[in-house]
């Protein structure tokens, strides 16, 4: 028997472990190829683009908000692995009443760390786990070195409402590392704001994220002319928001965006 408790504090119980898996969390995803897994993945969502591959081997169970539920109960998984936010709670409620479910809940960068030890003690991969961690940590504590200069941000995920990330979310966290300051970090969540907000709160720069809302270059004009105080800057958000092996590939996306930024103000 293999126990497992998950980032809600659900205790889950195996016979085994588990083999057939469902992945519903994009940077999860990522994380089990990184760990060295690939038979045992039989279905994960359309947004999981890392592996590229994976999109054409693997049976894909919808999306995170709206899964299939059918197709999932086809596959018979050992496990789904879930996140609190990214997915849709009726649709997990359901699966929980038939399938072992996993549900990771992060908000800064130690409990990332937690997630990746868990789910590799879990899935038997112990070791490449704590290598990652390791690997993740020793990029990390550069980064903070090269950052000690704090500037002024507002991040933005939805354009229409404008929407922008609070306290207690993993960007936020991400934000700090990288050497910003949030300006609406007395807000939580994901609260929905105005451009007078923005310009009341003066940030040195104003980012636009990549994802969920695709922020492009026409939007870095527009936001110009509203805001010339401000440099505004697009920005991958896979790099902000995905808490899994992405993590060691994030510091160095985050030094080169940090120099750029600084050159320019």
């Amino acid at each position: 028997m293999i126990f497992s408790t998950d980032q809600l504090g659900r205790k889950l119980e195996f016979l085994k472990t588990p083999i057939k898996i469902i992945s519903v969390v994009p940077s999860q995803t990522e994380l089990l190829f990184d760990l060295g897994l690939d038979i045992e993945i039989t279905g994960i969502t359309k947004f999981c683009v890392h592996p590229k591959e994976w999109l054409k081997t693997k049976t894909i169970v919808g999306g995170t908000k709206n899964l299939n539920i059918d197709k999932i109960r086809k596959l018979n998984p050992d496990l789904i692995l879930a996140n609190k936010e990214e997915n849709n709670k009726e649709d997990i409620a359901l699966l929980e009443n038939e399938f072992n479910v996993w549900i990771s809940d992060i908000k800064n960068l130690d409990e990332a760390y937690q997630m990746i030890k868990d789910v590799s003690y879990l899935l038997r991969r112990t070791e490449n786990g704590m290598n990652l961690i390791e690997q993740i940590r020793a990029c990390f504590d550069k980064l903070n070195v090269l950052t000690k200069r704090e500037i002024s941000c507002a991040y933005l995920i939805w354009e229409s409402p404008l929407m922008t990330v609070g306290a207690d979310t993993f960007i936020d966290d991400m934000l700090k590392h990288c050497g910003f300051r949030n300006v609406f970090s007395e807000f939580k969540r994901y609260p929905e704001i105005s451009y007078e907000n923005i310009g009341q709160l003066k940030p040195e720069v104003i980012l636009l994220s990549s994802e969920p809302y695709p922020y492009f270059d026409k939007k870095i004009t527009e936001f110009e002319t509203m805001f010339p105080l401000s440099k505004i800057f697009l920005v991958d958000g896979e790099f902000f928001s995905w808490f899994g092996s992405r993590l060691k590939n994030s510091t160095l996306y985050f030094t080169e965006l940090r120099e750029k930024i600084e050159s320019a103000l």
